[in-house]
């Protein structure tokens, strides 16, 4: 694999596995616009590893505060909030890794198709912007409890169906639930840690099972780019959200579905 094919492979993921557009659509068009073959076990592997640095150190604060939260006694409203925010996150992450670990053979043989790939881009599309639209949605993250997070935890295993988007999906689920554009986000980022750490540990395992070859330079030109790529998109996504809101992305994913089609027929 070319040094620009890794950048731009890095990159993609970077900046997709945040926000509520489909990583698996702009990989083929990638592929399919480049004439590039897979990426591969050992850059797949990479490039989630970087992402998940991204939300681990954009939301280093929050995390500490809840691991700090579970090992001390309560002290207050602010520790028993990160406390509950902690182990709705850990709930939340149990549908999408049970059938993820069940079905994932089924779901690579069966459902990595580019049709598939358009109809979810476009479905879960329209799925947003409903739920965008559909009111006042005024619940902050702090109104998370244990119904709302297993709610947005069920439809984060939706997510398996490449095309679908995980914070998608997710934002998609909690708007429905009445919650704020931002804490709809920062609760789909920080689910994201689970999910995200055992897609790459899955990987690694079947790396170090001897599956395929490490090239170390180019995995860690993957991990830093996409890393970076992945913060920044963080970033920029929760800066801008309360001025554009989530109907850019909407628009965007259902051209992003029309091109798809395009191709196809």
């Amino acid at each position: 694999m070319s040094l620009v094919q890794l950048v731009v492979l890095a990159l993609i993921q970077g900046l997709t596995e945040y926000l509520p557009v489909s990583s698996s659509a702009h990989l083929i068009l990638g592929s399919l616009f480049f004439q590039w073959p897979d990426q591969g076990l050992v850059v797949d592997t990479a490039t989630h590893l970087g992402t998940l640095l991204a939300v681990i150190v954009y939301f280093r604060k929050d995390l500490l505060e809840m691991a700090a939260a579970w090992f001390r006694p309560v002290e207050n409203a602010s520790d028993r909030q990160h406390r509950n925010i902690a182990l709705y996150l850990g709930l939340a992450s149990i549908p999408v890794l049970l059938v993820g670990g069940l079905a994932h053979s089924w779901i690579e043989l069966y459902l990595r198709d580019i049709r598939i790939v358009a109809w979810s881009t476009v479905v879960f599309g329209v799925l947003l912007g409903i739920a965008h639209l559909k009111g006042p949605q005024r619940r902050e993250i702090e109104g998370f409890n244990l119904k709302s997070a297993l709610l947005v935890g069920l439809a984060q295993a939706l997510a398996l169906i490449p095309g679908t988007s995980r914070s998608g999906i997710t934002i998609t689920a909690a708007r429905f639930l009445g919650f704020t554009p931002e804490a709809s986000a920062r609760f789909s980022f920080l689910l994201a840690i689970p999910v995200v750490a055992a897609a790459g540990l899955y990987s690694a395992l079947k790396i170090a099972g001897g599956e395929a070859p490490v090239e170390w330079f180019q995995f860690f030109i993957a991990v830093g780019v996409s890393a970076l790529a992945g913060w920044a998109c963080i970033a920029a996504f929760l800066a801008l959200l309360q001025r554009i809101g989530l109907m850019p992305f909407v628009v965007y994913r259902l051209l992003l579905g029309a091109l798809l089609f395009w191709i196809i027929y």
